[in-house]
């Protein structure tokens, strides 16, 4: 056991591995994250055809999405500070096979709740799963260009992902049944679970490297939040803030349904007002718990670091837009322009491609640029095409109405995924890289899931609130929606100009990352 100070004990780095060994982990955690990418996309395509299958309602088709979004974005800050804790490998299987299981729930599913529900199950999995995989890149590339190169690998996954997914899912729906959309994430769970087991490190836990270099709890100081090993002699499973992420999974739910509800009730009526109460009550109990337990998923001193404070909110201006981009898009493509599922597929490749080409030219940009210009040029182009997209008409086509300023949003997500993840990881500890992986992601998931309630809520409402609403009134709400996601890109551009502007200020901590490029899930 060690004698030294606590200030100066560092957690030794993980076994040193030949370069075949590194490129095997970094295969594992994309091939996860590209299972995870993939589901999302298939989704999106198959969504009318679920909707006609087990007679969804407008809101039963949001749920399917949301359901999804916020288990995983209520439980993503649990599923990183489990990768600290108990280990990133761990974790991993433990979230690979539970996505894996649900998504053969999902495909067996015989009713709307029945489908909601194992798509909540679903959310579960990849919540515990996605800050694995950024994890085990993290605490495996530990010298600055190679995790540079490692992490734009691994961001890149989410733009190819997205364009397979849209093709698959088409094809799948197309010729064969929305619930292979799910099926097809059994085989490559499989394949992905069995090269875990016999080549993911098992990098010690953040926990027990504490416990055995003879770390005490302890106050964060300017760099960051103290060690979660430093809260008592437990094993990592018994510090892992249940009550914490009960309360603020829960009061999400309660506030997108609340949202969700005002499409088909008024703002004043009692269970609109009754579920809003119930999430805002929850989520303030969030905060409470969080101040009182002794390892809180959010140690409420790390807020205070104005990077990543800032970080976090323009994530959520940013996936509040993004999320719901992806879903109206696709319903106006196949219920008003009348693309099937393949062809809108298809015409989703060129907007997954302009988010690889974004990501590629941030992963080579921000560490002599900064986070700054990078963010405020991606948003601004988002927000642009936004305003475009407001203007879709009945009439139009995809070539003429939907194609170009669908691209330059999808640009401007690439160009700001990467920056703004490495500015909220810059200076973070080592031990600390699952709860700052899990914030930002958490960030973006919580965006997603009410800009996407907010969004479709209003298209619903502008549309009339009907249960079959005609081709004008559905390209009416979308445009709607678009000018209000306008207003949100609008938003996050702005408050990227509070962020460093130069390299070296979101440069690395003593032991922690630089403003390298990471990315969403």
């Amino acid at each position: 056991m060690s004698n030294a100070p606590p200030e100066l004990r560092t957690e030794p780095p993980p076994p040193t591995r030949g370069a075949a060994w590194t490129g095997m982990v970094l295969l594992i955690a994309c091939s996860a994250q590209f299972m995870v990418v993939l589901d999302v996309a298939i989704v999106n395509m198959a969504l009318p055809d679920m909707k006609a299958s087990l007679g969804l309602s407008a809101a039963g088709q949001q749920w399917i999405v949301n359901a999804y979004t916020l288990a995983f974005a209520g439980l993503l800050l649990l599923g990183g500070r489990a990768a600290d804790l108990v280990g990133a490998r761990r974790t991993f299987l433990a979230g690979l096979s539970t996505f894996t299981a649900a998504s053969l729930a999902c495909g067996l599913a015989d009713n709307g709740a029945t489908l909601i529900a194992a798509r909540a199950v679903q959310g579960i999995g990849g919540a515990v799963l996605a800050p694995a995989t950024l994890t085990l890149i993290m605490t495996t590339f530990t010298e600055p260009r190679a995790r540079a190169r490692a992490m734009g690998a691994w961001s890149s996954v989410n733009g190819v992902g997205g364009a397979a997914g849209s093709v698959i899912g088409g094809l799948l729906t197309e010729y064969s049944s929305w619930r292979w959309v799910f099926y097809v994430n059994i085989p490559i769970g499989i394949a992905i679970l069995t090269a875990a087991l016999l080549h993911a490190p098992a990098v010690p836990a953040a926990s027990a490297t504490a416990s055995a270099s003879g770390a005490s709890a302890g106050p964060a100081g300017p760099a960051g939040p103290a060690a979660p090993a430093g809260h008592g002699g437990r094993g990592g499973l018994g510090r892992l803030d249940l009550p914490g992420a009960l309360s603020v999974t829960v009061g999400l739910t309660a506030l997108v349904y609340g949202i969700i509800s005002t499409a088909s009730s008024s703002w004043t009526s009692p269970h609109v007002w009754a579920a809003l109460a119930v999430g805002i009550a929850l989520l303030a109990v969030f905060v409470v718990v969080e101040s009182k337990v002794a390892a809180p998923l959010v140690p409420l001193a790390v807020l205070r670091r104005r990077t990543l404070a800032i970080a976090n909110l323009v994530m959520i201006g940013l996936g509040s837009a993004m999320f719901a981009m992806w879903f109206l898009l696709s319903l106006y493509m196949q219920q008003v322009l009348g693309c099937s599922a393949l062809r809108t597929g298809l015409y989703f490749l060129p907007s997954c491609l302009a988010v690889v080409i974004g990501a590629r030219i941030s992963t080579h940009l921000v560490r002599r640029t900064g986070p700054r210009p990078l963010l405020v040029t991606g948003m601004g182009l988002s927000t642009f095409g936004f305003l475009w997209l407001s203007g879709i008409t009945v009439g139009g086509s995809f070539a003429t109405g939907v194609a170009a300023p669908f691209v330059l949003c999808a640009l401007g997500l690439g160009l700001a995924m990467l920056p703004v993840t490495a500015a909220a990881t810059a200076g973070v500890d080592r031990r600390e890289a699952g709860l700052a992986s899990g914030l930002v992601n958490t960030s973006r998931q919580v965006g997603g899931a009410l800009g996407l309630a907010i969004l479709a809520t209003i298209a619903s409402r502008t549309a009339g609130g009907s249960s079959s609403p005609g081709a004008q009134a559905l390209t009416a709400g979308y445009g709607h929606a678009f000018l209000v996601a306008a207003l949100f890109t609008a938003c996050a551009a702005l408050g990227s100009l509070l962020l460093p502007g130069r390299p070296d200020q979101a440069g690395p901590g003593p032991a922690g990352p630089g403003p390298t490029p990471g990315g969403p899930r």
